[in-house]
Parts: C-alpha cells; sequence; structure tokens
C-alpha cells in the first residue's frame, strides 16, 4: 500500500520565478514534443518509402510504427537514469540533460542516409537514434511538471501543471505546418530530401531550449527535501499502488494522440484516399483548439481537482469512440477535420489534468523517478497504440470500428485509475 508522511510547510518562491519556470517548462516541452512527435508524423507519411523500400506499402508503414514504438520501450530506462539524477541532483541540471540528449537526436535523423544509400544500415541506425529519443523522453515530462508545480503555491498546483501540457499541442502544431509547407510547396521531394528538414531543425531548437532552461532557477521543494539513496527502490516499496494508478490514469492522454493523429493520419491517406494537406490541416487545427482547452480544463483541475477532470475525460471518451470512428470511416475532407476537432476535445481533458493527477501522488523525495516511471510504462501501452491498430485493422480488414476499440479500452483504464487516483491523493502541504 501506499505510504503518506505529514506534510511539511512548502517554502515560497517569487511569483515572477514561479510564472518564468512555468513558461520556460511549456516552452522546453514544447520543442521537446515537436522533437519527439516529428518521428510520429514521419512515420505515417513519408518513413514508408525512404527506410522500407523494400516493402509494400502497409508493411512500410507497420515497420515504420513499430520503430516509433521503441522509443517508447525505452522510456523506462530513461525514466529511472534521469528520475535517480532528478531526485538526487535537482530538476533543472537534469532537464538540461534530458533535452540535449533529444534535440541531438532528432537532429541526427535528418542527417541519416536512407535505405538507397546504405541498405538495411538506415533502418538499423535510426532505432537506435529512436531508442535514444526514448531514453531522453523518459526523464522529460516529469522533469517539467514537477519544475512548474514545486514553484507554483499549492492553490494552482493543478493549473500550472497543465502548462507543461500545452508543449504536446504546440510541438504538434510546428510539426503540422512544416510538413504541410512541404506537402505544398515542394511535393515532388517529400521522399527524397523534403522531409529532412523538420528533424534538422531539432538544432536551432535545442540552442533555444537550452537557453530557457539555464535561466530558470531549482525549485524550492527540492532543495529542502530530504534526498533519498535509490529513488526507485524507495518509490516502488512505499508507493506501488500509486505507481500502477499513475500509469492506469496516464495510458488515454498518451494513446489519444498516437491513436488519433499518428494512426488516423496513416488510414486517412491509405484507406479513404485524403490528402495530406487534409491530414496535417487536421492536426494542426486541433492542436490550435488545445491552446484553449488545455488551459480551460487546467482552471477546472484547480477547483474541482485533477483525478476528477481525468475521470469526467476518460468517461466520455468511451462514449464517443465508436461513433467518432464510423465518422471518420465515411468521411470527406472536411467531415475528417471537423471529427478529428471535436473528437479530439474529451481525450484532451485527460491529458491536460493528468500531470496534476500524478504530482498529488507521490512524495517529494522520490516524485521525480515515480513521474517518470509510471508515465513511461503507460507511454509503452501508448507507443504501441498505431502499431497494434494496424494490425488490427487488417486482421479485421479495415472493419471502421477497429480504430474504436483501441480508443474506448485505453479510456476504461483510465477512468479506473483516475477513480482510484481521487482516493490516493497526497495531502499539499501550505506555503512556509
Amino acid at each position: 500500500m501506499s505510504t503518506s508522511t505529514a506534510p511539511r510547510p512548502t517554502p515560497a518562491t517569487r511569483p515572477g520565478m514561479a510564472r518564468k519556470t512555468a513558461a520556460a517548462s511549456f516552452v522546453g516541452t514544447a520543442l521537446e514534443s515537436y522533437d519527439f512527435y516529428v518521428f510520429g508524423t514521419a512515420a505515417a507519411l513519408v518513413f514508408n518509402e525512404v527506410f522500407f523500400a523494400a516493402q509494400d506499402p502497409l508493411a512500410g508503414t507497420l515497420s515504420a510504427f513499430l520503430i516509433f514504438a521503441m522509443g517508447f520501450v525505452a522510456r523506462p530506462l530513461g525514466a529511472i537514469l534521469f528520475g535517480h539524477l532528478g531526485d538526487r541532483i535537482g530538476r533543472k541540471k537534469t532537464l538540461i540533460w534530458t533535452i540535449l540528449l533529444m534535440g541531438l537526436a532528432t537532429g541526427s535523423v535528418g542527417l541519416l542516409p536512407d535505405y538507397s544509400v546504405i541498405g538495411v544500415w538506415a533502418p538499423i541506425i535510426l532505432t537506435v537514434l529512436r531508442l535514444l529519443q526514448g531514453l531522453s523522453l523518459g526523464g522529460e515530462w516529469g522533469g517539467s511538471i514537477l519544475i512548474a508545480t514545486e514553484h507554483a503555491s499549492p492553490r494552482k498546483r493543478a493549473l500550472y501543471a497543465a502548462i507543461p501540457q500545452l508543449g504536446s499541442p504546440v510541438g504538434t502544431m510546428l510539426i503540422s505546418l512544416i510538413f504541410l509547407i512541404l506537402a505544398v510547396t515542394v511535393p515532388d521531394v517529400m521522399t527524397t530530401w523534403g522531409w529532412r528538414i523538420p528533424f534538422l531543425l531539432a538544432f536551432p531548437f535545442l540552442a533555444v531550449a537550452l537557453y530557457l532552461r539555464l535561466a530558470i532557477d531549482e525549485t524550492p521543494v527540492f532543495r529542502t527535501t530530504k534526498k533519498v539513496r535509490v529513488p526507485l527502490v524507495s518509490v516502488l516499496r512505499s508507493q506501488p499502488l500509486a505507481v500502477v494508478v499513475a500509469t492506469a490514469s496516464a495510458v488515454l492522454g498518451i494513446g489519444s494522440y498516437f491513436l488519433m493523429v499518428s494512426y488516423t493520419q496513416a488510414y486517412g491517406t491509405e484507406r479513404l484516399g485524403l490528402s495530406q494537406e487534409t491530414v496535417l490541416n487536421a492536426a494542426l487545427i486541433g492542436s490550435l483548439l488545445q491552446l484553449a482547452t488545455i488551459p480551460a480544463f487546467g482552471w477546472l483541475a484547480m477547483k474541482i481537482g485533477s483525478a476528477k477532470v481525468v475521470a469526467g475525460g476518460a468517461i466520455g471518451t468511451a462514449l464517443i469512440a465508436f461513433p467518432l470512428y464510423w465518422v471518420i470511416s465515411i468521411a470527406d475532407a472536411p467531415l475528417y477535420v471537423a471529427a478529428i476537432l471535436l473528437g479530439g476535445i474529451l481525450p484532451t481533458a485527460s491529458w491536460a489534468a493528468l500531470g496534476g493527477l500524478m504530482a498529488d501522488l507521490f512524495e517529494p523525495s522520490t516524485s521525480f523517478t515515480a513521474l517518470s516511471f509510471s508515465y513511461s510504462i503507460a507511454a509503452i501501452v501508448a507507443g504501441f497504440a498505431p502499431s497494434i491498430t494496424q494490425a488490427f485493422g487488417a486482421a479485421t480488414d479495415g472493419a471502421w470500428w477497429h480504430p474504436g476499440v483501441v480508443l474506448a479500452l485505453m479510456s476504461l483504464v483510465t477512468v479506473a485509475g483516475a477513480t482510484a487516483a481521487a482516493r490516493l491523493r497526497r495531502p499539499v502541504p501550505a506555503l512556509d
């Protein structure tokens, strides 16, 4: 069972630094999300031709999605490594290392020769770079949530925890916009050199992110928390149930993105015959909407509790899963965009409030490790969602309901996790 100690007063932080840290956390997460999710978009649109030219298009897309999923397999190792560092040497120092590794790995994909040049070595090296991406992101998300919430007042923790979540739609917007510009202006070179541009942009983005993270302070919570020798062992001994609950709570927030964007983009172009411009426009418009809905759901979490918002979003998503994919299966371009736009609102609630839910479950001395490890386990499930759905679709001969099954199952897992999280919530200490 999980255990908790009486909460100690949290050292006060300057309001200006709290806002500055939240902004830096958001910008860093946006750039980190860009680096990680650019792989998912490329896997859906071009990697089947660039790195798997010897396979038929469907098998090539499945292979690309499997390499995409390999990044999630590496996340637990990154969570253990960077979680240990984050709980031992500090949130700020660790987040500098995570984004440095991510930026270098992503930029290197843009320099990688394709299958026609180096043969089988191309997908092998691509897999290694993807694993390095996953290693980095294993420690990124938990640290971003903590550095934002540990500078915030207890009353505003849920709202501040939602700010780093804005990084996901902003990263998606950048990716979709860049791929859309390339698809419209230079469609003939997308599978030769055009696809490299989004990856190479990781290098200047890395410089921006490093500058912002070097400018923030270490959190007052970390500075006054007693350090644990081996955080992972400590959290698994003292709060194993909280780890399971946090993992379950995260499944929909992570998985819905990869199912409704990465997989559904491939479904739209290959099954429905829609253009790349249409599916990229849908992702871009959906991300714009999230710039409003994520802060709104963060504000709601501040009022009623993060766990209730996560559970509510998951229940709603379970109810719309099959109608959503029935509409998509018969959609033309405008209807497809509308379905992606409206269908993403309820999963966004579970994503927006996820950081607040998880931050409330764990003790400060092990929270970096606990958040990172729980999130990474959930991300393994989510990372395989596109490839599982692709294989399921092949087994059901492309039945319209096959993505709805996956989305509904992820929703039900998150409902169970969020319901339990409401009971396990740790008392938040008052400001000193």
